[in-house]
């Protein structure tokens, strides 16, 4: 993974084919500026509505200055986040870098995101030079149409908006959704009906990929872009069986990442999420993201604080 300069270039993917555009994700979102050896500043691109930072941004930054403190021979194979403050949308992030062991096969580096002079987030990452070895399995990836058959979430959102008896609360929820510059390329594969409160089943698949080009690099780039991706729309798998009640607050507690093999963040993954469990004010996902030929590339879970209101509708008792 090449070092940043001065100037904040970061890690560069190989040349884009003609007329096609490198990954702001690449360009923008995951390029820190590098201010001392271990020492990084992050800016933002997407600012969800609630105005808080996005997860995935920090989870991925930090990654990213991880990943700047190893060898280029060492690659991720899992992380361990805690968000233990909001982030503000108007300051820059520091990241601060510190090598907590350097071993012949594994290797630690734990990274705090700083605001105000305070910690909003921690993460310890380790890494590992490959290694083979005869024990290998993997669960089965589920059988799902292609992306090519399916809607973006954007043209799904577009078939909503073209209803005219749709209610005006769900009208200006998708308004606010089509506005968000999210740099994922997303294509929901049984997309619940925002029209409808039923209940439903907590689980969810849809394909994934960074938008833009990233290209053949270090497999470390991809780890890092695959860490912003997996925290969008995570969270809210525990919200389908629950789909009566208004949300008050919503945010992630923790979320961590195991990558298994090596993949493209640029080509089209499924994401399969779950919820096994929610109560106390939190819930908890977990998630899978599977390359097209079926091999398991990465496993993720979280969990967050979801606080709800009983919609009118519903009884207090």
């Amino acid at each position: 993974m090449a070092a940043p300069s001065e100037g904040g270039a970061g890690p560069g993917p190989g040349r884009p084919p003609p007329g096609d555009l490198r990954s702001v994700l690449i360009t923008s979102v995951l390029n820190l500026e590098r201010l001392e050896l271990d020492l990084f500043r992050g800016r933002h691109h997407w600012v969800p509505a609630t105005q808080r930072l996005f997860g995935g941004q920090i989870v991925g930054q930090a990654l990213v200055a991880a990943a700047h403190a190893v060898s280029r021979a060492e690659q991720v194979h899992s992380l361990h986040c805690y968000f233990v403050r909001a982030g503000d949308p108007k300051v820059p992030v520091l990241y601060q870098v510190e090598r907590t062991r350097t071993g012949k096969s594994f290797s630690v580096r734990s990274v705090k995101a700083i605001q105000h002079g305070q910690p909003i987030f921690t993460c310890q990452v380790s890494f590992q030079l490959t290694q083979e070895s005869p024990l290998q399995h993997q669960f089965t990836m589920p059988d799902v149409p292609p992306p090519e058959e399916l809607l973006t979430q954007e043209e799904l959102i577009q078939k909503f908006l073209q209803d005219p008896n749709l209610a005006e609360r769900y009208r200006k929820r998708l308004n606010k959704i089509q506005a968000e510059d999210v740099p994922i390329d997303i294509k929901p594969v049984n997309p619940p009906d925002v029209r409808c409160s039923e209940p439903q089943e907590p689980k969810q698949l849809f394909w994934v990929r960074a938008r833009g080009y990233i290209g053949e690099t270090d497999m470390k780039v991809h780890c890092c872009v695959a860490a912003y991706i997996s925290d969008y729309a995570f969270l809210g798998t525990a919200l389908l069986p629950h789909r009566l009640y208004r949300i008050k607050l919503m945010a992630s507690l923790d979320h961590s990442m195991w990558f298994h093999a090596p993949f493209r963040a640029d080509h089209w993954m499924l994401y399969e999420c779950e919820s096994p469990w929610a109560g106390g004010c939190r819930g908890l996902v977990q998630g899978r993201l599977w390359r097209r030929d079926g091999v398991l590339a990465v496993t993720c879970t979280q969990e967050g604080v979801i606080r709800v209101e009983q919609t009118p509708n519903q009884s207090k008792l």
